[in-house]
């Protein structure tokens, strides 16, 4: 097959697990990966085409959001056009699935639109009364649509007038890239990675961190950067532990710092699934997470982790707590985390699901 691929480049889950199922399908299949930059986990070696979206410099367009579009659907028909491409995987609704379709319309040709819906793409951007009509009907005229999550499915229903088949195919890891890595130091290691936005709800680990830091010797480590950066940083030393949290922004090397913590906190408000969770178990690494979306999908309490309510910092210190002064439950905890990636969650088990679903809409008149 000859496959392109449309996502964004940053470090959220959707640019993520785009970029990693292009380098998986590129094994055996033609593909072509299409956005305004080069992905952040695209790596110096790639064996397939990358197409960057050239954007006008023009002061009008400066505040005008549609411009990138316009472009993306100028170059998607491009690439369809001179590599004639069977199938357009577009990750994230808007703008890449209207995107897609109004390129499959410029070129008039037979190339399937798959849609696959992260999460905020759909119930905050996508239901926005200025986007939503257009993301509702990007989702009906798609070839085929997948959401990463049972939770997404049910809330993208819910909260948009279409009638077709939502197919979930949730999200993956290489097992071998997130392992348990070796270190040497006594002190324990709580880690948090996200893209810093209010929805994460970074002051929650913090003050949980401060419970946690008056029990035990242990040491936050953040990974990632956004709008909260600059108020966590001043939080921490409001409450005098800015000498125990190292903020690391982004990083490439996530694998390496998560596969040497001891426990993993994801207190957020929503996920429509939980990429940095699941990355923090493939890694044996227990995670303390909020009992909502997705996150009640991938991890199961008392098994593989934790599960406390939304805006609880004392719970959260609690939970990790719980497990840090006990190594054999969290031994236990980690091992049975690594292995429900193992058994569900690995490229083996998910891209195959992409695979049948385009051979699928291929074979559909």
């Amino acid at each position: 097959m000859k496959i392109g691929i449309a996502c964004f480049p940053t470090y959220g889950g959707s640019g993520i697990i785009a970029t990693e199922l292009a380098h998986l399908l590129a094994k055996k299949h033609e593909l072509h990966l299409v956005s305004y930059d080069k992905p952040v986990r695209l790596g110096d070696e790639i064996d397939f085409s990358f197409h960057k979206v050239e954007l006008l410099s023009y002061p009008l367009f400066e505040r005008v959001p549609c411009c990138y579009s316009l472009a993306l659907a100028s170059k998607l028909a491009a690439v369809m056009r001179s590599c004639d491409l069977d199938i357009v995987h577009a990750h994230y609704a808007v703008p890449n699935a209207a995107s897609a379709y109004l390129a499959k319309k410029i070129c008039n040709n037979s190339t399937k639109v798959v849609t696959t819906l992260h999460g905020t793409d759909s119930y905050l951007v996508g239901s926005h009364p200025s986007y939503k009509e257009v993301t509702q009907f990007s989702m009906q005229e798609s070839d085929a649509l997948t959401t990463v999550s049972k939770y997404l499915r049910a809330r993208t229903l819910a909260d948009f007038d279409i009638s077709r088949e939502i197919r979930v195919i949730p999200n993956f890891v290489d097992p071998q890239r997130f392992r348990k890595f070796k270190r040497n130091r006594a002190q324990k290691i709580v880690c948090h990675s996200s893209n810093f936005r209010p929805i994460k709800r970074i002051p929650d680990i913090i003050k949980a961190f401060k419970i946690i830091s008056n029990e035990i010797d242990c040491k936050l480590v953040l990974i990632g950067d956004g709008p909260e950066h600059p108020e966590a940083e001043e939080l921490t030393r409001t409450l005098g532990i800015s000498e125990n949290v190292e903020f690391l922004g982004n990083v490439e090397n996530v694998q390496e710092i998560v596969g040497r913590a001891d426990l993993f906190l994801l207190p957020s408000e929503d996920e429509s699934f939980g990429l940095a969770a699941l990355e923090a178990m493939s890694c044996g690494v227990p995670v303390v997470a909020t009992n909502v979306g997705g996150l009640k999908e991938l991890i199961s309490h008392g098994v593989d982790g934790y599960l406390t309510e939304v805006g609880d910092p004392e719970a959260l210190a609690n939970c990790s707590l719980e497990i840090l002064q006990n190594p054999e439950l969290q031994e236990e905890l980690g091992s049975n985390a690594r292995a429900k990636v193992l058994k569900t969650y690995t490229p083996e088990k998910i891209v195959p699901q992409y695979e049948d679903l385009y051979k699928e809409i291929l074979q559909e008149k």
